[in-house]
């Protein structure tokens, strides 16, 4: 592969060899001299992105071995926002993609699409387009309306302290910074998070991001006073 930073380059992240295959294939298809780089897990996919050389676009596999659920999506987000992330994907559900675009995709790509079409939303995303599949309708994909009055009444049993902690967490902060924004000890911030996910009834502190991110909890906030 050329080593030009002229060049192209994708991000291909899956675990699956085969799939990975198909998308090289699917990709050359739509850009012959691209450079194409390979990940296995998003570990070493976020080792990639800190390499010297950027990348143009990365096509995402949602169920990696090292992560949950659109935990991958939401970490690459955070430390690359600028590189277009298109999620590829077997789970085709409306709000699935849904979710995926809420989360910052550019795209959503069903594994079930024929090698051409994977090729041709490729180009669509590279020209700045947000590429959906052509029978998703935004309209099946609206949240569960009880799931969402469940979230915001365990919200509500939050104290003050433990909001600040997760708008900090939000924000990408470490347990670290927290303890200096807040003037606490890192052992008083181990614990506020540890009340958080077992009052918001999630297993870590990426889907405590995730599940509060589809909400709009501005007024929320704003009435705890900051």
């Amino acid at each position: 592969m050329s080593q030009s930073s002229e060049a192209t380059r994708f991000l291909i992240i899956d675990d699956h060899p085969l799939f990975r295959e198909a998308l090289h294939s699917a990709v050359r298809m739509a850009y012959p001299d691209v450079d194409t780089v390979e990940a296995k897990s998003i570990a070493e996919a976020l080792d990639k992105l800190s390499g010297p050389l950027p990348f143009d676009l990365a096509l995402l596999d949602l169920s990696m071995p090292d992560v949950h659920g659109f935990e991958g999506l939401l970490q690459m987000r955070t430390r690359h926002p600028r590189l277009p992330i298109v999620v590829v994907s077997a789970h085709e559900e409306p709000r699935i993609i849904s979710e995926a675009l809420s989360y910052g995709a550019a795209g959503f790509i069903p594994k079930s699409a024929r090698k051409d079409d994977l090729a041709a939303a490729i180009r669509s995303v590279m020209e700045g387009a947000v590429y959906v599949p052509e029978n998703y309708s935004a309209r099946q994909a609206e949240p569960d309306t009880a799931d969402r009055a469940d979230m915001v009444r365990r919200l509500a049993t939050l104290t003050p302290q433990q909001l600040r902690v997760l708008q900090m967490l939000r924000q990408g902060l470490l347990n670290k910074q927290i303890a200096y924004e807040l003037q606490v000890g890192e052992t008083t911030v181990k614990a506020h998070v540890s009340e958080i996910l077992r009052k918001l009834n999630v297993y870590s502190r990426t889907q405590a991001v995730i599940e509060v991110s589809k909400l709009d909890n501005a007024d929320l906030f704003r009435e705890q006073g900051f």
